[in-house]
């Protein structure tokens, strides 16, 4: 008997050792299930759970006989014992992350040990390796140092400054007032022109595009300028046909409230704005700031402003949570036409929920406007307490 478990049992799947070891200390009668104990090593309740088994008939139940173990057998997930684990700890990790604008992956500074501490304070009791699991499931992996490419040297209050605007942000969000990342990206040739990126086709057959890059006069080109909603992540890009100006983003804010923002939030008296400190939204000079003002009285909302340091624009949240999903959805497609990228735009989706609503704007921007002194004098500008350059308040004027 016991040379015969002694083969067998390795050849077997965990069921059907279960099933021998029964019919082995059932066939020996009384003291069976000892002498198949101390063959095997199994445990006696598994040898008994054997002999209940073939008594049940279980061996004969067809909808029985592809499971090994039975329904709801197994150890639990971490996640199935501890509810809200790893929201919690994408919570910890969230304020000490950081992300490639040009991919998905994110990765944080934490160690395991740190963040384990952290969660025992919240009441879950887990190992570092549940924690490195959990990290790995929701997209962050183990980097290597790196240096970011930043013209000239970081600016000395670039982490408080981002300490900044993520304790505004997360006030604006736990009261459901709107919280909303705004840029503008390169101007895109529309025509046949190749695009990077690669698409599928029949072998041999590549797409045939023009061999020069400059613009055609009937065509043009596209400004697309984005909002995106931190909320509930949702998307609105304005496709401009013209200039990229102080007056194109303000006017682009405009039609994605009006569009969807005064819709999903009723309720609204103030919107908490983020952008890079260059280009048409620059924090110097009055432009940007009457454009600003010009919202607030059209909306009816205070607009709380906050601009990332110098050499951070890659960290807005646009970056790498809107802009870069669209440019992967339209790599290797040709902008043939306008309503060809307001429909790559608008079919822009992501496993996490993203939604992006495009429109075409064909107004007219001037550049180089300048603010007169009575438009300057118009601006009811408060700035803050802290890095006021770059954090400021606009309130409608009444």
């Amino acid at each position: 008997m016991k040379e015969i478990l002694h083969v067998m049992m390795p050849m077997l799947n965990e069921k059907q050792q279960r099933f021998l070891m029964g019919s082995c200390a059932k066939a020996m009668g009384h003291g069976g299930i000892a002498v198949v104990n101390e063959a095997t090593g199994a445990a006696r309740t598994t040898i008994k759970a054997g002999i209940d088994e073939i008594e049940s008939g279980q061996t004969a139940d067809p909808e029985s006989s592809d499971r090994i173990r039975k329904a709801g057998a197994g150890r639990k997930t971490a996640q199935e014992k501890n509810p809200g684990l790893y929201e919690k700890i994408e919570e910890i990790v969230r304020n000490s992350t950081y992300g490639s604008p040009m991919t998905v992956l994110t990765w944080t500074t934490m160690s395991l040990r740190k963040i384990a501490a952290e969660l025992k304070q919240y009441g879950y009791e887990v190992s570092q390796n549940i924690v490195s699991r959990a990290l790995e499931e929701l997209g962050y992996s183990k980097q290597q140092n790196q240096k970011n490419l930043q013209v000239g040297e970081p600016h000395p209050d670039r982490d408080a400054q981002f300490r900044f605007i993520n304790e505004k942000a997360k006030e604006f969000l736990e009261a459901g007032d709107p919280v909303i990342s705004i840029d503008t990206k390169k101007k895109e040739l529309i025509g046949n022109f190749k695009n990077n990126g690669s698409e599928y086709r029949k072998e041999r057959d590549p797409r045939q595009v023009l061999d020069h890059d400059f613009a055609l006069p009937e065509l043009g080109k596209v400004a697309p300028c984005g909002v995106y909603v931190l909320n509930n992540n949702t998307g609105f890009v304005n496709l401009g046909t013209d200039h990229d100006t102080s007056e194109f983003a303000a006017e682009s804010i405009c039609r994605w409230w009006y569009t969807v923002g005064i819709h999903t939030f009723p309720n609204a008296k103030r919107i908490y704005i983020n952008s890079d400190g260059g280009g048409s939204n620059r924090p110097r000079g009055l432009q940007w700031k009457y454009q600003l003002q010009q919202i607030a009285d059209i909306t009816n909302l205070e607009i709380h402003m906050s601009h990332f340091p110098p050499g951070t624009s890659k960290w807005n949240k646009i970056e790498h949570r809107m802009f870069c999903y669209i440019t992967k959805n339209w790599q290797g497609k040709q902008l043939v036409d306008i309503e060809t990228v307001v429909n790559l735009i608008s079919s822009t989706t992501t496993s996490k929920g993203l939604k992006v609503k495009c429109v075409v704007d064909t107004n007219k921007y001037e550049l180089k406007q300048q603010v007169t002194d009575e438009q300057a004098e118009s601006i009811s500008l408060e700035e803050c307490d802290q890095f006021g350059k770059w954090n400021y308040i606009i309130r409608p004027n009444k």
